[in-house]
Formats: C-alpha cells, structure tokens, sequence
C-alpha cells in the first residue's frame, strides 16, 4: 500500500468520507487547503448522498480535474473531453476490478454481496489516481 492510500485510509478512519479521504489525500500535490477540499467533497460521500456513482470515485475524478483541467477557457483549448475521457477510462479499470462502480451495488444492497468495501474502493481509488497523475506528469 502507498504512502498516500495510508493516508487516505487514516483520513477515513477520522470520520473523512470516501470522497474527502481521496481526495484529500492528493491537496498539497495541487496546493489546495486540506479543509477547502473536504467542504467541496462532502456532498460526493456515500455515493453522492444517494448510494449511487462511489465517493471514492468521485474524489479520483476531482482530483484528476485538477490535473487535466485549463482552469479557465480563457486560459486555453478547453479541456473537458479530455478529462471526461480519462475519467471513464479510470472509473471502468475500476469497475473491471471490483464489478462496479456503484455505492449500492459495490455495498450489495440489493443482492446482499458486497463486491468491495469502502476501505479498498478508497485504496483502489488512490492507486488509480497516482497512476493517472504518472502519466499526466510525463
């Protein structure tokens, strides 16, 4: 396990939802205030309050904006089919991982099998994400 998913995972255990653990664990990469990116995150837990697309995911795809996006169309080619590109492409290795990329189905809900608890959609996420900013970088 990475240096980062440990500190996702402690994030998590303080009370963090998936989304801010992911996402807060990649702040002082982008310079944003650790407290700003859990308020923007808070909405994105439990699968954006309705069980549906992971928090997990959802910090992953926050953090992958940050990354990809020109900040402001003024600024350059928009960016957004890019980021919506690589977005897919993470969230479906993902989903080939664990089976879906949905809180109620990943939790079982309906079926009762749960195919990745909160704590490894979380790792999964992370690793997805420092595999992306790898290839982002280069």
């Amino acid at each position: 396990m990475s240096a980062r998913q440990n500190h996702a995972m402690e994030l998590h255990e303080k009370g963090y939802n998936c989304a801010q653990a992911v996402a807060c664990s990649f702040c002082k990469d982008f310079g944003v205030e650790e407290e700003e990116m859990f308020r923007i995150a808070e909405g994105f837990g439990f699968g954006m309050g309705m069980m549906e697309m992971c928090g997990a995911l959802s910090g992953m795809m926050m953090i992958m904006g940050l990354a990809g996006s020109v900040g402001n169309p003024e600024k350059g080619p928009i960016t957004k089919g890019r980021t919506y590109k690589t977005v897919k492409n993470h969230v479906l290795k993902f989903k080939e991982k664990n089976g879906s990329y949905l809180c109620r189905e990943l939790k079982g809900v309906d079926t009762g099998v749960v195919l990745c608890s909160c704590p490894q959609c979380i790792r999964d996420a992370v690793a997805l994400t420092e595999e992306y900013l790898k290839e982002w970088k280069k």
